[in-house]
């Protein structure tokens, strides 16, 4: 590759990313106000369709959601096994909706939400392996809320469904932090050096997503 390619490929390179990251940033700071997502306009899952509907909505449409599992998604791609983190939040959701469900009482839930989309943001930002302990018990921690936030929807369904409600959220998080994950590894092994420093960018980005949606909670 000559000098002129190589300098029109770096080029390439960062109109790529500076554009991923700014359209990502006006989406997620456009979407701030949406933070009291209901995917049927508030109405309870009456049938199993609905239920399920409503799990795959529900982690879409919430924009603070939406926004940890992308976080979610990228945070492990610089460890071996990273796709671990993704799957204990996942779990860890299932038993926050559990707890709501069970009438436990959680404090500043939003509050919380808002904290791990930008904590999980400025890891990622920093660029750095961390341990896939540490990692995976952030994410079990940030699931139980998000989780419990989750539960909100489907508070006296019936099991029917609640089960459906539960497959949804669970598969849609699953296959968006996943696909995400993959998606982060190919980039890594195809371009290494501009792949970190788009993650970065996308990580300080999402850093700032949480602490816009922390005022959006603060002020609200």
């Amino acid at each position: 590759m000559n000098r002129s390619t190589l300098i029109q490929t770096t080029i390439s390179h960062w109109r790529f990313g500076f554009g991923t990251v700014l359209g990502s940033l006006l989406v997620l700071l456009l979407a701030v106000p949406a933070l009291a997502h209901h995917p049927l306009g508030g109405s309870l899952p009456s049938t199993p369709l609905e239920g399920l509907m409503s799990g795959l909505a529900h982690p879409v449409i919430g924009v603070d959601h939406f926004a940890f599992l992308i976080a979610a998604g990228l945070v492990g791609i610089l460890i071996e096994n990273g796709f671990v983190i993704p799957i204990v939040f996942v779990l860890a959701a299932l038993g926050g909706t559990g707890l709501h469900l069970a009438a436990f009482d959680l404090p500043a839930i939003e509050l919380m939400i808002a904290v791990s989309v930008g904590l999980f943001g400025l890891l990622i930002g920093w660029g750095k392996p961390l341990n896939l302990i540490l990692l995976g018990g952030l994410g079990a921690i940030a699931g139980i809320f998000h989780g419990y936030a989750y539960g909100e929807a489907i508070v006296g369904a019936e099991m029917t469904p609640l089960f459906a409600y539960l497959i949804g959220f669970s598969s849609i998080q699953l296959a968006i932090c996943l696909g995400i994950w993959k998606l982060g590894k190919s980039q890594i092994e195809r371009n290494r050096t501009q792949a970190l420093i788009n993650l970065r960018f996308i990580g300080f980005t999402l850093c700032g997503a949480g602490v816009a949606f922390l005022n959006a909670v603060m002020v609200g």
